[in-house]
């Protein structure tokens, strides 16, 4: 995994082959294209480009009007002005009438950096999870993303797309299958399940790596869909291995790890842990610092699977 690509990057990309491909794709920014990445898009096709300048909540539902003339909007701005500024225009004019309006909201988690705890959406899956209609996506790597925004395109109906700042590893291949609502096992184990999206399958990856040198056989899944969840995986992790952690870049509250929480609560008794974002804002300051301020590192994955793995063995699962 020595290739590195930002998935805002790939997302730009996406969206002008996917212009070139379909006529009623239109792209709507609020001043941020050059961060959005949606540039790209606005070079190519500036007459189906639409800068709204900052203001958030009038390109939610001038999208949404676009969307109910017959055009497949994709709406993009930093993930906190989108999912917190804009979310009653989400929730009643996208969601509620069911717009075919695609949200690519990028900046999201400590990975932006030094733009700091103000822009560092931390809450926006769950956000964005809880509203009626909404589809949730969150793409590990750049490969993905361009699937995840051709996937997107196909639906009707409203969708959130996570896009990133941050130059990260790729884990997939253009081979590797996609499809919304349905998660990919990257690596198969049989002591632990670990369930992570985004950013975050990497440092999966590189923890199972850790944990089999030490004797633990540790699966990975790619929840690259966060709603809605593939709950047959799941359960079906839950199973085969008796213990589950999730990871995410995101808060534990509503994310993925309150997705997965949600799934195997009476239907499975297995020893469970979310790595996380525990209920705290960001903060200012270098990538990878506040990866490990945050605990969101391979290490704190691998402790998490030795935790439940201690538990396991302690107390045998029933069910």
């Amino acid at each position: 995994m020595a290739e590195k690509q930002s998935t805002r990057v790939a997302y730009g990309e996406a969206l002008a082959e996917l212009g070139a491909k379909d006529a009623r794709v239109l792209v709507a920014d609020a001043d941020l294209a050059h961060a959005t990445m949606t540039v790209d898009f606005a070079t190519k096709f500036p007459d189906r480009f639409y800068n709204f300048g900052i203001a958030e909540a009038n390109m939610m539902c001038a999208s949404s009007g676009l969307a109910h003339c017959g055009y497949t909007v994709f709406a993009s701005t930093f993930a906190l002005f989108g999912a917190g500024r804009a979310y009653e225009q989400i929730r009643n004019a996208i969601c509620y009438t069911g717009a075919n309006v695609k949200l690519g909201l990028s900046h999201a988690g400590p990975s932006a950096g030094e733009d700091g705890g103000s822009h560092q959406a931390v809450e926006d899956i769950a956000l964005m999870r809880v509203l009626p209609g909404m589809k949730v996506l969150v793409p590990c790597d750049a490969i993905e993303m361009k699937k995840a925004v051709f996937a997107a395109a196909e639906i009707d109906g409203p969708a959130f797309i996570r896009t990133g700042r941050l130059p990260t590893d790729i884990c997939t291949e253009a081979s590797t299958p996609f499809e919304i609502g349905k998660a990919v096992v990257l690596r198969e184990g049989a002591d632990v399940a670990i369930i992570a999206c985004g950013i975050m399958v990497a440092q999966a990856l590189y923890a199972a790596a850790a944990l089999e040198a030490q004797g633990i056989s540790a699966a990975v899944v790619n929840m690259h869909t966060i709603k809605p969840l593939d709950e047959a995986c799941v359960l079906e992790m839950a199973r085969r291995c008796g213990a589950i952690v999730t990871a995410e870049e995101h808060s534990v509250i509503g994310g993925l790890g309150g997705a997965v929480a949600e799934t195997l609560a009476g239907n499975a008794c297995v020893p469970f842990e979310r790595v996380g974002i525990q209920d705290r804002f960001g903060q200012s300051g270098k990538p990878q610092d506040l990866f490990r301020e945050y605990g969101l590192t391979a290490e704190a994955v691998q402790a998490a699977c030795r935790h439940v793995i201690d538990r396991k063995s302690a107390a045998p699962a029933q069910g």
